[in-house]
Formats: C-alpha cells, structure tokens, sequence
C-alpha cells in the first residue's frame, strides 16, 4: 500500500488531548491560555456529539460511499461551526485517502481534522475540546491509544445554575443535574479505566491560583508553562469569542473569584436540593460542602414536566437571542440547519440502502488519481 503525498512527508503526529466531562465549567478560560504555547493547540470545538444521532443512517462505513459521504459531512460540520478554525481548509477527497485504510469511525475523521489543524501550526499536543466525547472514550482509546483526558471538575451548583442560562442547554435544573451526573459517570469511568492517563482539576482551584494549576496541566501535557498565559486580555481568539455570544463574554478577562457563590442568587433552596441529591457522591468525591443533608426522589412524572417547562423556555430564549444578539443567532441557526439538512437527507438515503442490503459494500478507486472536477 503506497502512502499519499501527505502521509509520506509526515512526521509524528501531535497527541491527542480530549477535555471531559460537560461544558459551563470554565473550559474556555483553560483552552484560551495553553494556546499562548506554539506546542498547543485546540480549536474552537466541533461538539460532534450533536452529529452522533445522525451517524447510524449512514450504514456500513466499510461501503467507501457511505465513509465518503460521512467525510465530506464532518467537513462541512466543520465548515459550519460558529467559530472558524484560521487558516485552513479540507478537502474531503484528500482526507478521505488518507484515512481510507484505517479503522473506520466518525471520530477518526474529526480527530484528522484536529490533528492535521494542529501539524500546520506545528504543535506538539492537540486538545479537542468536546467535552461529551467523554461518552466515546473507549472508542477514541481504540483509535488513538496516547490519548489523555483532561477531567475539568466544577461544583455542580454553580455549573448547573450556569447551564440553565444556556441555550446548548436545558432551562429546568433537574434536567441539567442528570445531565451532569450522566457526564461525570462516564468521566468517572475514564478516571477508572485510565488512571494514568487522566488529570483533574477543579476550576475553584484554577480561580484560586490560576499559574499553579496552569503549571500542573502543562506538566502533564509535557508541554512548558508561559507566563503569558496569566493575561488573556492579549489573547486574539478571546477577544474574538468574547463579542460572538452571550455565553463567552467573560472570557477576554481574568476570572473572578467571588463568582464561585453567584448560584446562591440563581438557584432557589428547592433547586440546590435538586443538585445536593442528584450529584452527592460526587460532591463528596471532588471536596464540595452540601448546603442541605436533605433527601428526595424525582420520578419520570417530574422529569416529564420538567421537559415540557425546558422546552417552553428554549422557544422563549431563541426568540430572546434573535432580538438581543443577531449574529450569534443566525450562526446557531446556521450550524442546526446544516444538522437537520444532513439528517433529512441521510433519512431519504435510507429507504434506497435498505433495498440495497445484501449487496457487498462498496469500493471506490483511489479518488487522488482518479477524482477530476469538470465544468
């Protein structure tokens, strides 16, 4: 097997980092910093997790029509994304090759992407941070068995009270404390199953002496610690992402510490007991002090109204958004319009695949020599 003209000039490719478990927990202030160092890089996230429910209509990734046009999708996922990655592009065809002959996986082609994003930057170390990749964990140790996992720990009060506000989110507290006990479930399983290859901070530390804990991480990276990375207000990307969404706006400036009580405000008794029940263990685990010693049980009735009120309250903040920040809606809207287009179009791809079941998968011929675009 001959290797393509980019395989053959590539040296080693930079390791691969996934940050775990959930977003609202700080993440961004840590991916801003440790890109100040040339041997980091992380991109704004692909958040592939939003594509996942897609991936099965596509069939068997073996047929080279099916992988194909799953590549040429995360492309343009990609290329749909909020925020772009600078200076570069994909093209399908070349990655397509260039992976063809690997274990073939949704995940390999957004780690291409990643990692040849972080090889035009010459980087060391590539970050994803996708955080719900955390669920994938054992597939992405199947493919890439150098990965290590960044584990960002923040209290769940205070996370959860700032996931209620957010429109990648949902606006009811019980929803979001299963949510976040689900993520730190498969997060603890990682811990678990990898336990030399996992760090965890807590983003209560990293306000607390942000260059301690900036130290610790890179030490892990086995990248170094710059002390650049104290001031962020120099940072492009986060001036850059700071104007885009509500969401993002403190992150041109330093972190402030008397945020960690600020869900005091936000949350009502009932919901802090909410999160105290549903998340207690790891409370315990990650050094958090419950406010109550209350107990409760929440049945599927409760979940049941609890999504009916979360969905009211997402038409209310869209229509919101639309009004307050226009941009950030329309680009919201864009990347879940290329979703649905993606889905709708692999549902009526569906009907032909099924006639066409028994027939031995497909094979296309090396695309580098033989794709040719005509007007």
């Amino acid at each position: 097997m001959s290797a393509t003209p980019h395989e053959a000039t590539r040296g080693p490719r930079p390791k691969p980092v996934l940050m775990i478990p959930l977003r609202r927990c700080g993440t961004h202030a840590l991916r801003l910093r440790l890109n100040f160092n040339p041997d980091f890089y992380a991109p704004y996230p692909l958040h592939i997790v939003d594509f996942m429910p897609t991936v099965p209509l596509y069939g068997n990734l073996e047929d080279d029509r099916a992988y194909f046009r799953l590549v040429s999708d995360v492309v343009g996922l990609q290329a749909a994304s909020m925020v772009k990655w600078p200076g570069i592009v994909f093209d399908p065809v070349e990655i397509f090759e260039v992976i063809r002959h690997e274990p073939r996986s949704v995940h390999r082609i957004v780690w291409e992407l990643l990692l040849r994003a972080g090889e035009q930057r010459h980087a060391r170390v590539v970050m994803d941070k996708s955080l719900d990749s955390v669920h994938y964990a054992d597939e992405l140790m199947c493919l890439f068995p150098d990965m290590v996992f960044l584990n960002v720990v923040r209290d769940p009060r205070a996370q959860i009270a700032s996931m209620n506000k957010a429109i990648i989110h949902d606006f009811d507290t019980l929803l979001n404390a299963q949510t976040w006990l689900e993520a730190h479930r498969a997060a603890d399983a990682v811990i678990k199953q990898y336990p030399q290859r996992t760090l965890t901070i807590r983003y209560e530390d990293f306000l607390a002496d942000e260059e301690g804990v900036l130290r610790k991480v890179c030490e892990f990276f086995g990248i170094e610690f710059l002390p650049e990375m104290l001031d962020v207000s120099h940072s492009q990307d986060a001036q850059q992402i700071s104007r885009m969404s509500a969401l993002w706006s403190s992150n041109c400036f330093a972190p402030i510490m008397a945020n960690i009580d600020k869900y005091k405000k936000a949350l009502s008794m009932d919901e802090i007991v909410t999160i105290e029940v549903m998340t207690s263990e790891y409370m315990q685990c990650y050094g958090y002090e419950r406010m109550t010693d209350t107990t409760a049980a929440f049945d599927m009735a409760l979940f049941d109204e609890a999504r009916d009120r979360s969905n009211q309250a997402r038409t209310e903040a869209w229509r919101e958004l639309e009004h307050t920040n226009f941009p950030d809606f329309a680009l919201r809207c864009h990347r879940a319009e290329y979703l649905a287009s993606v889905r709708w179009r692999m549902q009526q791809a569906g009907t032909a695949r099924a006639a066409q079941s028994d027939a031995a998968p497909a094979k296309l011929d090396t695309l580098s020599k033989a794709f040719e675009v005509t007007d």
